[in-house]
């Protein structure tokens, strides 16, 4: 009998090393319907691109706020480094996510409609593997996003 419990006791102890490694943050209505949020005011924001920055400096403002304020929000949720590092790519003003078509479209004044339309696609797809990868926690969205963090 005392051998049967001891090799329980190493199987647990095994099963839960093992989950150590795979842990991910459990689902947050909150991280979802932020996200949510400002992936429609993003690209609203986008949308006035082919205009002047300056007509549109305090949407774009708010929303890089709002940004960060979920960046620092998903970095102190345990077992989150996966989507603390998206939102560390989207808000990063040298990549070529959110924060650097702000960028760039500051310095330009006004961006052309055909690199608006591609960055718009780029951006969205990004907001949309978060998106998935909050709802769903699943290999399948942690690999694509993943890809997308590395690429």
């Amino acid at each position: 009998m005392k051998t049967f419990q001891i090799k329980i006791a190493l199987f647990t102890l095994l099963l839960l090393q093992g989950c150590q490694a795979i842990k991910t943050a459990v689902y947050d209505q909150y991280s979802y319907q932020k996200t949510t949020e400002l992936k429609v005011e993003t690209l609203l924001a986008i949308d006035n691109a082919t205009t002047s920055f300056e007509k549109h400096q305090q949407m774009v403002e708010k929303v890089l706020l709002d940004m960060e304020k979920l960046k620092e929000y998903e970095k102190n949720k345990p077992n989150n480094e996966i989507t603390f590092s998206m939102w560390s790519i989207m808000t990063d003003s040298e990549k070529n996510l959110v924060a650097g078509f702000f960028k760039r479209w500051k310095e330009k004044q006004i961006l052309s409609p055909a690199f608006v339309t591609e960055a718009k696609k780029q951006i969205e797809e990004a907001f949309n593997l978060l998106i998935e990868y909050e709802v769903k926690k699943d290999k399948t969205s942690k690999d694509n996003l993943l890809a997308l963090i590395s690429a």
